[in-house]
């Protein structure tokens, strides 16, 4: 009876960790660039009573065992790296990725970042930068005197100058790509870092070797459903009251078992 009442107790901690994890998804849903979270389980150890296929007899044997469970473990929350929907902001320095790949943004440790929040701005010295001020890299510096800016598809950064009629180009764009997005790190600030598991950055110009292309003027959005999310709350929210069902149901029978030597 006691195997019951920790069984259904783990249940209930990993009911508890897909609502943290749902909470954070529909936290994050207007959160631009934003990848949704998803979370894997495992079942625990079995004790195995009887193996199948033991011998019930000189010519038979049994056709299946006695395992019994010990209930279910958390082994990882996985970032979905689907694209969001694209929104037109009509900001110039507004970008988006579509297809494969990542912004590389410099940290103030000197490492790179990943980020697919592709809204940016120029910073007091003309450097495209993120919301926390991080530079991209490569870094890109707009010069004052520019009264158009335009970034092609291929990354290609053009400026139109106060007086001139033709553009002039001070710079490319370069994007970021890796063997397993889900090795990612999410540090918080819309940026990922890289691990051992997520492979080397594959760093090329958008639009070549299977690198997405830039949009500008245009965010991706997140790619939180909320219809899904809401169903993983309801069903997590059920599956956590039946596990506190059976731990209800397992200590009213160790109280029936009790009151039986009295």
């Amino acid at each position: 009876m006691m195997r019951a009442l920790y069984t259904a107790a783990t249940g209930m901690a990993a009911q508890q960790r897909n609502i943290d994890t749902t909470a954070n998804n529909l936290a994050n849903v207007n959160t631009t660039g934003y990848k949704k979270s998803k979370v894997h389980f495992q079942d625990l150890l079995y004790h195995n009573e009887r193996t199948a296929g033991v011998p019930s007899s000189v010519s038979t044997q049994v056709p299946v065992g006695i395992h019994v469970g010990h209930g279910v473990k958390f082994i990882g929350t996985e970032k979905i790296h689907t694209q969001g929907n694209l929104e037109n902001t009509g900001n110039d320095l507004d970008l988006s990725i579509d297809g494969h790949g990542f912004f590389q943004i410099l940290k103030p440790n000197g490492m790179i970042g990943y980020t697919r929040d592709g809204h940016f701005n120029i910073d007091g010295m003309g450097r495209l930068v993120t919301n926390d001020g991080m530079l991209m890299d490569p870094e890109i510096n707009i010069p004052a005197e520019s009264r158009i800016i335009e970034i092609g598809f291929d990354g290609t950064v053009t400026v139109f100058l106060r007086d001139e009629t033709m553009p002039e180009a001070i710079g490319s764009i370069h994007l970021a790509r890796l063997q397993n997005h889900a090795g990612l790190t999410p540090i918080g600030k819309n940026l990922y870092v890289s691990t051992p598991a997520s492979g080397n950055p594959i760093v090329d110009a958008p639009g070549s070797n299977s690198m997405g292309t830039i949009t500008q003027g245009f965010l991706e959005r997140s790619n939180v459903s909320l219809v899904e999310e809401m169903v993983n709350m309801i069903t997590s929210q059920r599956a956590f009251e039946v596990n506190s069902k059976a731990i209800q149901s397992a200590d009213e029978m160790l109280k029936n078992t009790n009151n039986l030597v009295r």
